[in-house]
């Protein structure tokens, strides 16, 4: 199956922690694709410093369990504690599963499809460079491009491809 992450920093040096956190889930998946790097303004709460965010896919056989522990135990891994500061803020790494092939979960602690990805300018612009025809499990057969176009053009405004990676 294709495991698809969605990666994002604004603390400390982001574009090196993203690369590390990039590197370590490519250790387990296999023919990693990464997307073109994003800047992005914060959502929730505005008033923190910017994103990098890109999004990368990876065939792997782990269930879904397995692959967020796997995202959890790298964001640990790169400073990141969930358990400090309030939800939405800042942080040195933030590593969502999006997706696992078509499978849907929901149980408590993990949800795939990951529930607010449709509506996510930072997620669905890396996404749409990887897989624009791309519909997400569940859905009434929308790609990702028709939810890109769908969000509101604020939204999208706030995403601006970046490359390479700029320096901290």
């Amino acid at each position: 199956m294709i495991a698809t992450f969605s990666l994002g920093a604004n603390l400390g040096d982001r574009a090196a922690t993203m690369q590390r956190a990039v590197e370590r889930i490519g250790m387990v998946l296999g023919g990693v694709r990464v997307s073109p790097w994003y800047a992005t303004r914060p959502v929730g709460i505005e008033d923190q410093p910017p994103f990098l965010n890109l999004v990368l896919r990876g065939s792997s056989a782990l269930p879904p369990d397995r692959l967020l522990a796997l995202a959890l135990g790298i964001e640990r891994g790169l400073g990141r504690s969930r358990e400090a500061g309030p939800r939405f803020g800042p942080r040195p790494i933030d590593i969502d599963l999006l997706l696992v092939g078509a499978l849907q979960v929901e149980r408590p602690g993990l949800i795939v499809p990951h529930p607010r990805m449709a509506e996510r300018a930072f997620v669905l612009a890396p996404l749409r460079d990887l897989a624009p025809d791309l519909t997400l499990p569940g859905d009434d057969r929308r790609t990702v491009d028709d939810l890109w176009h769908a969000l509101d053009a604020r939204e999208r405004s706030g995403v601006q491809r970046i490359a390479p990676p700029p320096p901290a």
